[in-house]
Order: structure tokens, then C-alpha cells, then sequence
């Protein structure tokens, strides 16, 4: 596989995951009336799931196709995830004095991040 084909397979994986997080983000910022950026945490917490199966797979399945590697982990889950944008809330959290939602959201977005990482790859290789 040569390295522009995977930049392609990447590329074109961030895209999509780009779209379907904003998307994600809109709807549950628009429907979920809480002080806790809920879009945010759940693409964060279905791409460290997603991203836990893809890594299980490409370990039980030595013929798993790494341009779906490339394509799902490296391009989808790095386009949909969004650490950026957790800082940004977190600080702004910070800023405001809601120091109790900041290390709830902080600690429930790491922890719950890797947990859910662990429970894709658990799935897998259970499974």
C-alpha cells in the first residue's frame, strides 16, 4: 500500500467522521438542555469505543485490511473525536467557577474514554 493511498483512506475517514460529529453535536446540543456539553462526551466516548474494536480486530484477525485501520481509526475516529473541543469546554468551565461540573466532566470524559476503549476491545476478543 503506498503512502499517498493511505493519506487518501485517512483523509477521506476524517471527513466523514468530521460531518457525523458535528451532526452529533448539533443534535444533542439542541435536544439535551443540561449544563454538560453532552454532544462532546458521547462522540468522544462512541469513538473510543469504535476505535478499541477497529485496534481488537486488526490483533485477533492478522488478515484485517489495514486501509480499514487507516480508514476507521487514523481518519473516522480522528475526525469525529474531539479533544480540542473538551479543552475548550473544560476551561471555559474553569473560567465560569463550575469547578464540581469540570472535574465531573473531566474525570467522566477520561475515564470513561479508556473504559470504553478497554469494552471495544474486551467485545472483540471475547466475542
Amino acid at each position: 500500500m503506498s503512502f499517498e493511498r493511505t493519506l487518501l483512506w485517512i483523509g477521506f475517514g476524517g471527513a466523514i467522521g468530521s460531518v457525523f460529529r458535528y451532526l452529533l453535536q448539533y443534535w444533542f446540543g439542541n435536544t439535551l438542555e443540561f449544563t454538560l456539553p453532552w454532544g462532546t462526551l458521547i462522540v468522544n466516548f462512541l469513538g473510543s469505543f469504535v476505535i478499541g474494536v477497529v485496534y481488537a480486530l486488526s490483533e485477533k484477525f492478522p488478515g484485517f485490511d489495514p486501509n480499514w485501520k487507516f480508514f476507521i481509526a487514523s481518519g473516522f475516529c480522528g475526525g469525529f473525536t474531539t479533544f480540542s473541543t473538551f479543552s475548550y469546554e473544560s476551561f471555559q468551565m474553569l473560567k465560569t467557577g463550575n469547578y464540581i461540573l469540570f472535574f465531573g466532566y473531566a474525570g467522566l470524559s477520561v475515564f470513561g474514554g479508556i473504559g470504553l476503549v478497554f469494552c471495544g476491545a474486551w467485545l472483540v476478543k471475547n466475542f
